[in-house]
């Protein structure tokens, strides 16, 4: 099996590489300097010269709020004609292709949990960009996985758990916001899944992964905050307004996920065994 990683130096993309070196499994990785994947000849040719049994896409534009103005042609770029051409080039050499999306795709009024054939709404470029990215993977790749994640952190780059570490140092009090719900999702159990999906051969398809049990963004700062003497104050989300609309309430179904027979940790588990790790 030949493996090939998009996006191989950003924060799932290192944490993937972990993984697969702890299992033994070669691949070879790729950033915006070896394959610029908005390139459609270059993506071409590098992949059919490698000749990959999977192509595990993590390349992407993840600025949220940049994406609604001076990032917006560079969202459309990476997240949508990027993926095309990814999944085009899988196709020419019978490729299995990973596509990591986002619960962005949905526009957070659903007060139940998003199931995986739910329509997308995306309220916000990146969502809508990354909702069609899973348009063009459907369309040019025949043999793909799309995973929808959310709230995804991790050792290997900026995200909430460090954020909130750092705060922390400087301040003694914090507000976070309590209105908007969510899965959180260990970087480390994502990829674990991904390989998982590929190795049990699973139905190809559309799947949801996070950890399991839902918080807001509040309840995850004070589990992440815990053992700090930080006080932390629930607010709603007029207290930071942001350029781009964040879905209100995103939790995802994990049942088809479940079904596969990985077990997902609760998020508690995991921010656990991550802060762990981490102080090791």
């Amino acid at each position: 099996m030949t493996v090939l990683i998009t996006g191989g130096n950003g924060q799932l993309g290192t944490e993937l590489k972990k993984i697969l070196d702890e299992q033994n499994i070669s691949y070879i990785s790729t950033d915006s300097k070896v394959m610029d994947i908005t390139k459609e000849e270059i993506v071409k040719k590098i992949i059919t010269e490698i000749n990959p049994t999977v192509i595990y896409h993590c390349a992407a534009y993840t600025a949220v709020d940049k994406a609604e103005d001076e990032g917006k042609t560079i969202n459309q770029l990476i997240n949508v004609d990027g993926s095309r051409n990814v999944a085009k080039a899988a196709e020419v050499v019978g490729a299995t292709l990973v596509y990591i999306s986002t619960d962005y795709v949905f526009d957070g009024t659903n007060l139940n949990e998003y199931q995986v054939e739910d329509t997308p709404n995306p309220k916000n470029e990146y969502g809508r960009a990354k909702y069609e990215g899973e348009l063009v993977v459907k369309k040019y790749a025949s043999k793909h996985y799309i995973i929808r994640t959310s709230w995804v952190y991790g050792e290997f780059g900026g995200n909430f758990v460090f954020t909130m570490q750092k705060l922390a140092e400087t301040h003694s009090k914090l507000t976070v916001v309590n209105d908007q719900f969510g899965r959180p999702t260990w970087t480390r159990n994502l990829a674990e899944f991904m390989i998982y999906i590929v190795a049990q051969k699973a139905e190809y398809g559309t799947y949801q992964f996070s950890n399991d049990n839902s918080c807001s963004w509040y309840e995850f700062a004070k589990e992440i905050l815990k053992e700090s003497n930080v006080q932390i104050e629930p607010v709603d989300s007029s207290a930071f307004p942001q350029k781009a609309i964040r879905p209100k309430h995103s939790i995802m179904d994990l049942s088809k996920t479940k079904k596969l027979g990985y077990a997902i940790p609760t998020w508690e588990e995991a921010l656990a065994a991550f802060l762990q790790s981490i102080e090791k």
